[in-house]
Order: structure tokens, then C-alpha cells, then sequence
């Protein structure tokens, strides 16, 4: 199979496909043996013609592919996306601790090769954890051991759901194919910027667990990693913590893909040994435009129907030397609570497959790097962010609402206030305080200063009603745990950091390829 790049109108049919690849190459379409559409993206950049730009793939008789492949600057070969796992056979059952997209899917492939793999959460599964997170939303009432942080699906279980996939390679693909075996939408094989939502990924999450079940492995949930066993640079064990009572395991595997809040378990890790940097990240909150209004600045008065909700991101360089940028863009989606402790206040975005809520929201940040930490402990990223939750809490009130203003109060200089016209959507309710009050000073002018910026080059972001909410602490991990090039942790064979919370990946789809390789290395290191 051979590709070409083709442009295609938004609502394009086969034959609209067909047509733009005898554009594009000598080929008729009855010589066509297979096509599919191995890449696609939205073009707005002319907003009275919108369409896509796409990768096609096709399937000829091996003359005709030789001869088009001397059209090096038209055609190129398909890569090669098998998946194969060789014959292997392990002394113990590998240990998978953390059940987000890194460990779900570790244990998975670790499955799949006959390792029976036993995955643990600390948190909950996710129908049980659900309803921990409406309790938190409804009544304030937070359980630190399973909320949007903590549980089966990890925080990307209450998220847009994206899938920036970039570059596609055999893991991404079958990552991508494993969503869609379990219920997700086909063309997130090839959408950029496609995303699932939290109500699609709730069930998605579920059915890849029991995948792994139904191949030998076992998931146990409310089970939290405490203490590691380690002799002599090697890994033979671990003790973890269920319903009140330990639990040893031994095993001279364990994967560990405990996400970007587990700080109790960095901690652990760090006084057991585990070799591991600061890390910078980005702190700031949460800014909602109307989804409509956002919408009319992307696509224009008189967007193509069934477009759907409009993205954008955003990002300058400032004189000072920070970056400011948006992240976690969430077009139709909400404002979370996000905590994990108690006495702090986190925010976020979600957004469900529809992305029909009333407005749209992202993540407003600025760069931090470990010089801003205040100290040279390796876990001082944490104690940063720590801070500025329980600063929030403190000022907006102490019972979980969020502190709120708005984007022409905080540009001006002006006294905090709540939105009328940009409703807040942080449900348990906001407070009218400054980002001031609750922010490092640098951050509050870094933000303040991308303004103009990010007006000049998406005309209208300054909207003086924009809801602004925060704080924004927890973008992705403040530590990397150091790893060897066979994946494993420095100095302990056996021990595989894996995932965004070990400072490898962000995002649903690159964290669930760092587990994949992660469980790649274990296999081919127990080869028959």
C-alpha cells in the first residue's frame, strides 16, 4: 500500500476522495484495490472555504505501486503498524500499579503475552468513582483516595478525551485500535484533533479492563503501593495497602504508572531510593469563553453544518522569559473540581463527546521551571503547587468554591467579580477574588501581559465577560522519575516507571504509548 496527500471538501463523499487522488496521481479508480483514510485535519485558515486536508492510502497491483513510487514528492510507502508479540514466559506475575492510560495499557499488552499481570488502584472503578466525584461536585465532600485525580481511567477519564496522536506509529495506532474495538468512534484511527469525552471514555475504560481479565490478568481496586522491596539493585517485591490491611507481592516486575498526583507515592519513592528530577510545568487557570462566540472567531458567520464546537491554542514568548500558552482546550466542556487533598483547590476541563455545553474553556498558563521552586528538593514542584491550592482555598473561603473573576477585571487592574454574562461552570461554586490573591505575582503580570498578544492573533480572546477561575496546578508531573534506555528505573532492575506522572508523557494517547513500550521492554526481556 502506497499514500498521498489530497485535499477534500467538509462534507466530502467517496466519490469526492476518489476524484482528488486521480487529481493528485495517473490512477483510475477501477484500479484501486483498497483505500482508506489514514490521516485527516481541518484547514479554517480560509474561513469562506473550509475543508480538509488528508493522507490516503492505497492499494494497487505491485507494478503500478513500484512505478508511483518513483513520484517521491506525491507518494510514499505505508508504514508498517503490526503489532507482534514474541514467544515469552515470565518467573512472576508483573505488578502494574495505577490504572490510567500507561498502566491500562501495560497490563494489556502484558496480558495479551501471557504474563498475567495483576494492575491495582488506589482509587475506585469507574462507575463507583463517579459517583465519589458527584458527592465532591454536589456536597463538597472529598474522598483523597478516589476523585478525578485518583481511580480506573485515570484524571483523563474526566477530561475532553483528547487524542493528539501526531506522527503514527505501531503503538499509537494500537492504542487508537484498541478505543475502537471497545466502542469508540472509527475515525479516531485518523482525525487530528479527534477526541472521546468523559461519557464515552467512562465506558471505554471498563471494557479494556475486562479485556485484560479475560486474558489472565487481574485488577484490583482501593489497593495503594506503600512501600517497594529491593535487594541488592534489584526489585523482588512490593507492599501495598487494601481496605486497611497490607498486602505483599512478590515479583521482580512492577510497572509504575501512578500519575501526576500520587505525592505520597513520590515520597515513597524518593526516600526508597528511586532516582528522580524536578521538572518544570506550567500554573495558572482556567479562562471560559461562550462556546458560540468562539465558534464565530474560528469558523466564521457561516461555518459548514455539523462542524462541531471549535478549538484553538494559543502560545507567546515574553520579554521576561516565560512562555504563556493555552492547554487542555475544552470547546462545549466545563470547568472541573479537581483536588486530591484536602484544604486545596485544583481546577480543570472536560468536555463530553457532544461538546454542546454553554461554554468553552482552557487552561491559561505560564512556564515554571524548578528555579522557581524556592528550594533544590527534588519534590519542592509539589510543594509549589501545594501552596497555591491551599492558598486558593484559604481566600475563596474554605469550602471548596473556586476564586472567579473576569478577563476585563483582571486586565484592568479592577476588583474581582463574577461573570453574569460568562456564567461560571465550576460546580460547586465561585468566589469573586483576584488571581493575585492566590498566585505568585510573576504569574499574574506573565498573564496579563500575553493578553494583547493572544487578542492580536485570535481577534476577540479578549473578551472583557470571559470567566477566569483558578487555580491551574496540576498540567502534568513536577518530578521525572530516571530511567536506564531498558526502560527501567536507574539502578533497579525490575522497576519500570512508566506514564505522565513518571515525566514521560501528557495527554491520554502518549501516556498510554509510554506504557505500551514500557511493557514492550518487559516482554522482550522475558523472551523464551
Amino acid at each position: 500500500m502506497i499514500k498521498t496527500e489530497i485535499k477534500l471538501p467538509f462534507n466530502y463523499t467517496d466519490a469526492d476522495i476518489f476524484s482528488a487522488i486521480s487529481e493528485r496521481l495517473p490512477v483510475k479508480r477501477e484500479e484501486i484495490c483498497e483505500l482508506k483514510i489514514v490521516k485527516r485535519s481541518l484547514d479554517i485558515s480560509d474561513k469562506n472555504h473550509i475543508h480538509y486536508t488528508a493522507t490516503v492510502g492505497i492499494s494497487l497491483s505491485p507494478e503500478r505501486e513500484a512505478g508511483l513510487l518513483k513520484m517521491k514528492k506525491k507518494v510514499s510507502p505505508m508504514s508498517d503498524l503490526s503489532f507482534d508479540i514474541p514467544p515469552c514466559k515470565f518467573s512472576s506475575r508483573p505488578l502494574v500499579v495505577g490504572a490510567g492510560p500507561a498502566g491500562l495499557f501495560a497490563a494489556l499488552l502484558l496480558a495479551e503475552a501471557g504474563a498475567r499481570p495483576i494492575l491495582i488502584d488506589r482509587g475506585l472503578s469507574v462507575a463507583e468513582r463517579e459517583r465519589k466525584v458527584e458527592l465532591f461536585t454536589t456536597l463538597a465532600i472529598l474522598d483523597p483516595e478516589c476523585n478525578i485525580q485518583f481511580g480506573e481511567g485515570g484524571a483523563g477519564s474526566f477530561s475532553d478525551g483528547k487524542l493528539k496522536v501526531g506522527s503514527l506509529d505501531k503503538y499509537k495506532y494500537k492504542v487508537l485500535s484498541e478505543f475502537v474495538s471497545a466502542g469508540a468512534p472509527e475515525d479516531i484511527l485518523y482525525s487530528v484533533g479527534a477526541h472521546l469525552g468523559t461519557d464515552k471514555l467512562k465506558n471505554i475504560v471498563q471494557k479494556i479492563r475486562q479485556k485484560i481479565i479475560s486474558a489472565g490478568g487481574e485488577v484490583l481496586f482501593t489497593t495503594k503501593l506503600t512501600s517497594l522491596k529491593i535487594r541488592d539493585g534489584s526489585l523482588i517485591g512490593a507492599i501495598c495497602e487494601r481496605d486497611g490491611e497490607n498486602m505483599e507481592f512478590d515479583t521482580d516486575t512492577l510497572v509504575l504508572a501512578t500519575g501526576h498526583s500520587a505525592r505520597d507515592t513520590f515520597l515513597m519513592l524518593r526516600d526508597s531510593g528511586v532516582k528522580m528530577e524536578a521538572k518544570g510545568f506550567g500554573i495558572g487557570l482556567r479562562i471560559e469563553h461562550p462556546r458560540e462566540y468562539i465558534d464565530r472567531i474560528m469558523y466564521g458567520n457561516n461555518p459548514p453544518e455539523n462542524i462541531g464546537a471549535a478549538s484553538y491554542h494559543l502560545v507567546t514568548h515574553l520579554p521576561n522569559g516565560r512562555s504563556v500558552y493555552s492547554f487542555c482546550m475544552c470547546p462545549g466542556g466545563t470547568v472541573v473540581a479537581a483536588a486530591s487533598e484536602q484544604g486545596g483547590i485544583v481546577t480543570n476541563g472536560m468536555s463530553e463527546y457532544a461538546r454542546n455545553a454553554d461554554n468553552s474553556n482552557a487552561a491559561f498558563l505560564v512556564s515554571i521551571s524548578p528555579a522557581d521552586f524556592g528550594s533544590d528538593d527534588v519534590l519542592a514542584g509539589i510543594d509549589f503547587q501545594r501552596r497555591i491550592e491551599q492558598r486558593a482555598f484559604a481566600v475563596a473561603g474554605g469550602k471548596y468554591k473556586a476564586p472567579s473573576t473576569t478577563l476585563g477585571a483582571f486586565a484592568e487592574h479592577r476588583a474581582a467579580e463574577i461573570s453574569t454574562a460568562v456564567k461560571p461552570s465550576y460546580p460547586i461554586g465561585t468566589e469573586p477574588i483576584s488571581p493575585e490573591e492566590y498566585l505568585p505575582e510573576y504569574i499574574t503580570d506573565s498573564l496579563r501581559a500575553s493578553i494583547s498578544d493572544f487578542d492580536s492573533w485570535m481577534g476577540g480572546f479578549y473578551l472583557p465577560e470571559a470567566t477566569m477561575t483558578g487555580p491551574e496546578t496540576r498540567t502534568t508531573s513536577p518530578i521525572r522519575l530516571l530511567r536506564a534506555p531498558s526502560f527501567e528505573a536507574e539502578g533497579i532492575s525490575g522497576l519500570y516507571p512508566a506514564g505522565e506522572g513518571a515525566g514521560y508523557a501528557g495527554g491520554i494517547i502518549s501516556s498510554a504509548r509510554d506504557g505500551l513500550m514500557v511493557a514492550e521492554a518487559i516482554i522482550n526481556k522475558n523472551r523464551k
